[in-house]
């Protein structure tokens, strides 16, 4: 009888160092777990934009919005976005909806389709759990910046509610040097969370805003959040803020960039 009992408990042993050898379940859902293959991919857009995008006045982006749990709509936008040229894409935040390892991995298995480079926003979704970590050892720092062809390209978080409204999300110390400087003639700064939103830090708003104003180089603000598309200036300061639909919308746009103009289409798919 006792020989019996230790058989079986050896062998249930020996069936759990299998199965979790061979990965077949996660101990938690919030696990971090990045392959080497899936790292830092803001950087490697960066580089790829800045080795193959050709020299030129007119640059042109497609602008997408939150992608959570629309996978097969997110499948969709890719097919549709790869008939159009663009320089890049901003997948402007909420890539996720609870912020786990899996989903991050989910929507770039998609998004790796794409036959142009794309860059990540954080969003608030994606703030949930370990999901900021998960997002800084995928696609790289909260807020970072590039510069190409006279534009600065400056992405940055602004999800201020996640953080209790603490002050320093957004950094406006941060996003006040990125827009100084005489190598770029224009700034395109890319966020989740809009100024005017609830879930931006009402005391950092309107500092935020004249920020931007007060560089005399930005001329869109593009953010997502809302899973409403609106184009408007909220302070009639000359400052387009550009907001995307979620993508369970099938619309994204396409945004051509030159001197300080600048043209939105929608694109529904």
């Amino acid at each position: 009888m006792w020989r019996r009992f230790v058989r079986r408990l050896s062998i249930n042993i020996s069936i759990i160092f299998i199965l979790s050898g061979c990965s077949l379940f996660e101990y938690h859902p919030y696990e971090v777990i990045v392959p080497d293959d899936e790292r830092d991919l803001n950087v490697h857009a960066i580089q790829t934009i800045q080795n193959d995008v050709a020299e030129k006045d007119t640059m042109t982006l497609i602008l997408m919005g939150d992608t959570q749990r629309f996978y097969d709509d997110v499948d969709a936008f890719v097919s549709s976005a790869n008939q159009h040229a663009a320089d890049f894409v901003i997948l402007n935040g909420d890539i996720t909806d609870f912020g786990i390892n899996d989903e991050f991995h989910w929507v770039h298995s998609i998004m790796k389709k794409l036959n142009k480079p794309y860059l990540a926003v954080i969003g608030n979704h994606d703030l949930s759990g370990n999901g900021e970590l998960v997002f800084e050892k995928m696609y790289g720092p909260l807020n970072y910046s590039f510069i190409k062809n006279d534009f600065k390209f400056i992405f940055l978080n602004t999800n201020s509610r996640e953080y209790n409204f603490n002050g320093h999300v957004p950094d406006t110390t941060w996003l006040k040097n990125e827009l100084k400087g005489d190598d770029f003639k224009h700034a395109v700064v890319s966020s989740h969370v809009p100024p005017f939103d609830d879930d931006f830090d009402p005391a950092m708003e309107h500092a935020y805003a004249r920020i931007l104003h007060e560089s005399n180089k930005v001329d869109v603000s593009l953010h997502g959040h809302t899973h409403k598309y609106s184009n408007t200036q909220p302070y009639e300061d000359g400052i387009q803020y550009i907001v995307s639909t979620a993508m369970n919308d099938r619309m994204y746009l396409i945004l051509k960039l030159w001197d300080d103009k600048y043209n939105v289409e929608e694109i529904y798919y």
